[in-house]
């Protein structure tokens, strides 16, 4: 279903956010296709080199910081303020609440939504008085906050006004992009992947020692065609590498680097089981697309994570920083093969009914329209009080 025409012209909606980030393309894409209007205005360090030139609705901006501080976000207001009248957009939607939604906030703009993704709620705030002023300030400007998550919508009214709407917009993925591949089964080889950057926050050394327990449970089974793939990159990969070695597993762990978006589907459908051991993790994207691939999942009980994982029916929840933890699941996949085919079966299932692309960004057009159709002031009023 196309989105409603607002009055005699086309929706048009302003959207801050990363151009280079792949939600931020997906939603680009979506809006496109539903025949909105849509002026992406991203940070210049954000820019994207390899922009769709094919979505017909859609044009970007670019911002350019004077210096890296949160402060220098306060010279781009004056720009976004000029493009806005210009622009006349019917609303105004930031993502990503302690940069994109502070300048947005500073725009003082109305209808504005700001989009909470997890490390904005999560780590930001906790940084020191000044960020969890920024992110206050930030989140109490919006009309309407959008999390992907239960967990992170509980998190976020920690900085909320009381009784601020908060929807619900999971990271959906599409179907058709995300699916099961035949697989041909040789009873040989147990493939496990992790696809997120090396940081801590991700938990992969954590991954690495439960990994190194589940080999020493195998006794003296042939290894060699067992494996760990990690995609990703990130600064703490060398000393990842050198844990690896002095664990004894480097032979059996590959690091992939980071990997493009397109080729993920392809990674997924390779292994036997994905493993997010995150320590932080706001929605869980990974789990999702794993289990669109019908490939189950070892999660840390984190976050969204187990709202978006079944324990013991499309994968497993196991607690943070606990290798004892992943190393029995990984044995118990391992040595079961129907379970693994039940637990991926499930999978896809839930996803299909509950994180199906196409549904969740309905329900981000669902928001524009009801926004859009109730609001009191025009971006011709907010032109007239500048």
């Amino acid at each position: 279903m196309r989105i409603r025409k607002c009055g005699s012209k086309v929706m048009k909606v302003l959207l801050l956010a990363p151009a280079k980030n792949v939600h931020t393309k997906k939603w680009l894409e979506y809006y496109s296709s539903q025949g909105i209007k849509v002026v992406n205005i991203s940070l210049a360090n954000h820019k994207d080199d390899h922009p769709d030139d094919t979505l017909e609705n859609v044009r970007r901006i670019y911002l350019d910081l004077k210096f890296n501080h949160k402060v220098s976000y306060i010279f781009t207001v004056s720009t976004l303020k000029k493009i806005i009248t210009e622009e006349k957009p019917d609303l105004v939607h930031s993502h990503y609440a302690s940069s994109y939604g502070l300048i947005g906030a500073l725009a003082n703009f109305k209808p504005y939504i700001v989009s909470v993704w997890g490390s904005d709620i999560y780590e930001f705030p906790k940084k020191n008085m000044l960020t969890k002023s920024i992110l206050t300030f930030a989140l109490q400007k919006a009309d309407y906050i959008c999390a992907t998550s239960p967990a992170l919508e509980k998190e976020t009214r920690k900085y909320s006004k009381e009784g601020q709407p908060i929807h619900i917009t999971p990271f959906g993925v599409d179907m058709n992009k995300f699916k099961p591949v035949v697989k041909n089964i040789s009873g040989k080889g147990f493939r496990i992947g992790l696809a997120k950057r090396m940081e801590p926050k991700y938990g992969v050394d954590y991954l690495l020692r439960g990994y190194k327990l589940f080999l020493d449970k195998l006794g003296e089974v042939d290894k060699s065609e067992i494996n760990l793939s990690l995609a990703g990159e990130g600064v703490y990969m060398e000393e990842y590498k050198k844990l690896a070695i002095s664990l004894g597993i480097d032979t059996s762990v590959q690091f992939l680097g980071q990997i493009h978006h397109g080729d993920i589907p392809e990674f997924i459908t390779s292994m036997d089981v994905m493993v997010i051991s995150s320590l932080i993790e706001s929605f869980g994207v990974s789990a999702v697309e794993a289990q669109a691939c019908g490939v189950p999942v070892v999660a840390t009980n984190v976050g969204g994570l187990p709202d978006v994982v079944i324990d013991d029916q499309t994968g497993y929840i196991v607690p943070s920083k606990n290798p004892e933890a992943i190393a029995e699941k990984l044995f118990h996949l391992y040595s079961d093969a129907s379970r693994r085919k039940r637990l991926g079966e499930n999978g896809r299932k839930h996803v299909i009914t509950h994180y199906d692309w196409q549904e969740n960004s309905k329900r981000m057009s669902d928001l524009y329209n009801e926004i859009v159709y109730k609001k009191g002031e025009s971006s011709h009023e907010y032109a007239s009080k500048r």
